[in-house]
């Protein structure tokens, strides 16, 4: 499978000169299987430049997956150019809300006084699919969806194919379990051996100080539980949206220190929109 991201910052877009690197947009994963399919993993503002790119390769069919319902995961989904053509085909899983929330969810985001183009107005078909909590296919890719320590909930997901793996788990708090979270051991046991591991890692030790229960994880722990997995490579993500190139730099060193010190072997890097990955 091949992985582009298009934007790994958290919690608000942002630009200029110390963001040029990694990159300003927030929340989205583009993932093209070997069968052919499209999907799509959160439609934060990366969203708008990859359907700017999809319209223009005459891509017409697109399978969405969620990992929960805060802004920056899904302030872009109005600005997906695929939503106002006829012939565009738009399958949403329910994941990880079940029934009418996605739908219920997007409506009023799109609905006045917000947004000038109504959700009932959109011209590309869109079908919602019950996904959840069992695994199950995107043409070669199976998908097991894993649950998040976070408020209000949330889905990570684990993609399979052709025995290769990449494990996608961002806003996933390590130092605090909430409802229907896991402990960072089980976590470590989801992610074993896993190739490609994206995991939030929006906090400093210092500044998680202040920020318990928002729902991310520190660069420590977070390196911490991809080690214990045995992981190949670790991609830090959900970038703070004060982190400039330079401190992120900084942070990858030192998770790069702590894997030679302990001996380990695992590529380590920042995510950073635009980014390619093969698995």
């Amino acid at each position: 499978m091949q992985i582009t991201c298009w934007g790994s910052r958290g919690s608000i877009a942002v630009s200029g000169p110390d963001y040029l690197k990694y990159g300003g947009d927030t929340t989205c994963i583009e993932i093209r299987a070997r069968s052919g399919e499209l999907i799509i993993v959160d439609a934060g503002t990366g969203i708008r430049r990859l359907g700017n790119q999809v319209m223009e390769n005459n891509c017409t069919v697109y399978h969405f997956l969620f990992t929960h319902s805060h802004w920056d995961h899904l302030i872009g989904f109005p600005f997906f150019k695929p939503l106002y053509h006829s012939n565009s085909q738009i399958q949403i899983f329910r994941c990880p809300f079940p029934g009418k929330f996605i739908e219920e969810i997007v409506n009023k985001m799109m609905g006045p006084p917000h947004f000038p183009v109504r959700y009932s107005d959109l011209k590309a078909s869109i079908s919602y699919i019950e996904a959840c909590p069992s695994e199950f296919q995107i043409g070669s890719i199976t998908v097991i969806p894993i649950s998040l320590s976070h408020p209000n909930g949330g889905c990570g997901y684990k993609f399979i194919e052709a025995g290769k793996s990449f494990v996608f788990l961002t806003d996933n708090e390590l130092g605090h379990t909430h409802a229907d979270g896991l402990a960072p051991s089980d976590y470590a046991i989801l992610c074993q051996n896993a190739d490609l591991i994206f995991h939030d890692a929006e906090y400093t030790p210092e500044e998680y100080k202040q920020s318990i229960q928002w729902g991310h994880s520190t660069y420590t722990d977070a390196l911490d539980m991809v080690l214990a997995a045995g992981a190949k490579r670790f991609g830090l993500f959900h970038l703070n949206s004060e982190r400039t190139d330079a401190d992120m730099d900084r942070i990858v060193d030192h998770c790069r220190e702590i894997i030679e010190a302990r001996g380990a072997k695992m590529d380590c890097f920042a995510v950073g929109q635009d980014m390619t990955f093969e698995v």
